[in-house]
Order: structure tokens, then C-alpha cells, then sequence
């Protein structure tokens, strides 16, 4: 069977960046490690690029393939959050601990972590695929539509993912109910045929000058994750119960997408997603400086995003510049 794989460097970013925004920048897999126990970060890294990169890159395969757009990025993000954190690592049903904590009991019912199923499937659609797709196709525009892998990279980059879950699965050790666990194996398979059977234009930026501003956009990138903090301190303060807290989640989830796809405008698209990631991220950036900058290392994985995304920003100006004209007077070489 051929393997064929190329552009190689795309594929590379996406493989590394997949798992690096949601495990190196929110500290769930300190960076240092790599200095105190180099074989056991790498060893981890791999395992975590074999369930977050392969992912992250059959689902940009999925949309390139049957020419999907956004709203089927997200779906088969959804799909893929529940194969994680629910086939794989079991939080779903994780009744106490790290990393549920008190949403092991606040929004939990029926063996399942409901509200901590809801953020994370949000979170994974977005941050662990979303994101990392709309970063490498701003580095890499001419690869964008294009296909990376032929069938039989496909079909090596599937098996890795179905190994590292079924891995994962195995080492956790703990799982759902077969009632439960049947519930969840039939919602990812719905996010898989939404994601084939919608339109590409279902989340497409609507035509027209913007009517917000890029500050705006930004502000909408950061709302999901805002929304997500308001809901880990209403698990440990509980004043409204998990439902109403839950609507609130998917009320600014939609609130968030509104702003972006109805009023951002199509005068410079590349602009507005380079902004909604600036949001994304911004909100990550705050969280390790004010939350997280007792885990090791974290503030230096925040100064790399953040000197990344303004070394994307330049290239994003060098690309816009006009081409250098010839000076009255200069003879333009020969060839």
C-alpha cells in the first residue's frame, strides 16, 4: 500500500499544534518535563500528537475531500472531543478528582458528567481542531485546499487514532455503562453524518463591509472559554443549577458565532479569522498568567504563542505588500 504525504511541513504544524494549544499552553502537560525527563516527555508528546494530530488531521482530510466548510470542522471536532475524553480518557464519567473536580457531582447525572461532556466537547471542537486548522492554513494559504495525504496515509494516520483511543481506553482502565456508552457511540455518529450532509456555506462569513470591528471579533473568539471559567467557578459556588448554567454555555457559544459569521464581513476574511484567533488565544494567555502560573514553564509557552502569532501577523503584511517598484531611471535585470 502506498503512504504518500505531502505537503510534509503543513502537516507537520498540525500535527504538532493540535495537541500543543490544548495540553503545553493550558499546562496540562507541563513543558518542563521535556528538561527534567526528555525520554518521558517525548514518549507522552507522541502519544498525545497520535490522538490530537491524527484527529485534527483526518478531519481536515474529511473537509478538504467532500469540499466542507466550517460547521463541518466543528461537528467532526465535537465527534472527536467525545472520542477523547469519552472513549478514551473516560472524564465524562469521572465521578471525582483530577481533572472533573467538583464537576463530578455539579451537573452530573446518570453516570455522566453533563456539563464537564458539554464544555469539553466544545472546547476539543474548537481549541484541539478548529483552531489549530485555521492557524496552519493562515501559515500555509496555498496549501489550504488541497489534500494532504493519499488514501493509504489516511488509512495509517485512522489506525494510529483508533489505537491510541483503544490504548488510552485500556491504561485508564474505568469506563461508561454499555447503556451509556451506546448513547455516546451513536451522538459522535450523528456529528459524523451532520458533517457530511451540511451545506459548506452553512457557516460561511456573510457577504459584505464588516459591522464590527476587529476588537469585536477577537472579543467573540475569547467568549466560549470566558463562558467555560464562569462555569468551573459555579461548580465549586453553586447558585444556579447545572441546566440553566449549561444554556447559558450554548447560548454564548451560538452568541460567539453569530458575531463572527453575521457581521464580520467578507472585505478581509484572512484578517478575520487571524483575529478570532487572537481572541482564542488571548483568553488562554490570560488564564496562564493569572491562573495557571504555578505550573512550570507555562508563562514560557505563552511568550512562544505569543511571539508566533506575531510573526504570523507579519507574514500575513509581507503577503499584502505591493511589489517593489523599479526606480525611475534603473534598467530591470535580464535573464
Amino acid at each position: 500500500m502506498r503512504v504518500l504525504i505531502r505537503p510534509r511541513w503543513p502537516v507537520l504544524a498540525l500535527l504538532v499544534l493540535a495537541p500543543a494549544i490544548p495540553e503545553l499552553l493550558t499546562g496540562s502537560t507541563p513543558i518542563t518535563t521535556l528538561f527534567v525527563s526528555p525520554a518521558f516527555f517525548a514518549i507522552s508528546f507522541l502519544g498525545i500528537m497520535g490522538l490530537y494530530g491524527t484527529g485534527a488531521l483526518l478531519i481536515r482530510e474529511f473537509v478538504v475531500y467532500f469540499q466542507k466548510g466550517w460547521a463541518s470542522v466543528l461537528l467532526l471536532g465535537a465527534a472527536y472531543g467525545i472520542g477523547e475524553e469519552g472513549f478514551a480518557v473516560h472524564t465524562f464519567f469521572e465521578p471525582y478528582g483530577n481533572p472533573v473536580h467538583a464537576l463530578g457531582t455539579y451537573g452530573h447525572a446518570l453516570g455522566v458528567n453533563w456539563l464537564w461532556a458539554l464544555g469539553l466537547t466544545v472546547f476539543h471542537a474548537t481549541y484541539s481542531i478548529a483552531l489549530p486548522i485555521l492557524l496552519v492554513g493562515l501559515w500555509y494559504p496555498k496549501t489550504r485546499d488541497v489534500r494532504w495525504l493519499d488514501r493509504g496515509a489516511v488509512a495509517v494516520t485512522a489506525a494510529v487514532y483508533l489505537f491510541v483511543v483503544a490504548l488510552f481506553s485500556v491504561v485508564v482502565g474505568y469506563g461508561p455503562s454499555p447503556p451509556v456508552f451506546a448513547f455516546f457511540l451513536a451522538l459522535g455518529l450523528a456529528f459524523i453524518l451532520l458533517a457530511w450532509s451540511v451545506p459548506r456555506e452553512l457557516l460561511r462569513l456573510r457577504a459584505g463591509r464588516p459591522r464590527v470591528s476587529p476588537r469585536i471579533v477577537a472579543v467573540a473568539g475569547a467568549l466560549p472559554f470566558a463562558a467555560w471559567t464562569v462555569v468551573l467557578v459555579l461548580s465549586s459556588h453553586p447558585i444556579v443549577s447545572a441546566v440553566v448554567t449549561g444554556l447559558v454555555v450554548a447560548l454564548v457559544g451560538v452568541l460567539s458565532l453569530t458575531i463572527v459569521f453575521r457581521f464580520a464581513g467578507t472585505d478581509r476574511p484572512e484578517w478575520t479569522k487571524f483575529y478570532l484567533a487572537c481572541g482564542m488565544l488571548g483568553i488562554l494567555f490570560a488564564w496562564d498568567v493569572l491562573i495557571e502560573f504555578q505550573v512550570p514553564g507555562i508563562l514560557v509557552v505563552t511568550a512562544v504563542f505569543v511571539y508566533a502569532l506575531y510573526r504570523l501577523r507579519q507574514t500575513m503584511r509581507a503577503r499584502e505588500a505591493p511589489p517593489t517598484t523599479l526606480r525611475s531611471g534603473t534598467v530591470p535585470p535580464t535573464a
